[in-house]
């Protein structure tokens, strides 16, 4: 993904979250292939997922473990449907009074 690429899908991905969620608490940003998923906590922010573009327009996601490492979390799918996809599995992190 080129890095212009990258940061309109980052944009995107930002707006449908915010959308999905009904709160602007969720951060995008770009990194590499990916698409990391952040929350805002305090003044810090707390990366909790990221999208991966594994085909044109196809995107497979991942969870942030406790132990920092990634976890793969099930569907593959087009930008919007991969978003819902982890709002809804990851529902408890979106929360923004946790």
């Amino acid at each position: 993904m080129p890095k212009f690429d990258a940061q309109i899908k980052a944009a995107e991905l930002q707006r449908q979250l915010a959308t999905l969620t009904g709160h602007g608490l969720a951060h995008v940003k770009p990194y590499g292939t990916h698409l990391l998923i952040q929350m805002l906590r305090g003044d810090s922010l707390d990366t909790i997922a990221r999208l991966t573009e594994t085909a044109r327009n196809t995107y497979c996601s991942a969870f942030r473990s406790h132990t920092g490492r990634w976890e793969t979390l099930p569907g593959t799918d087009d930008l919007a449907t991969t978003a819902a996809l982890v709002v809804a599995l990851l529902a408890p992190y979106f929360d923004p009074d946790n």
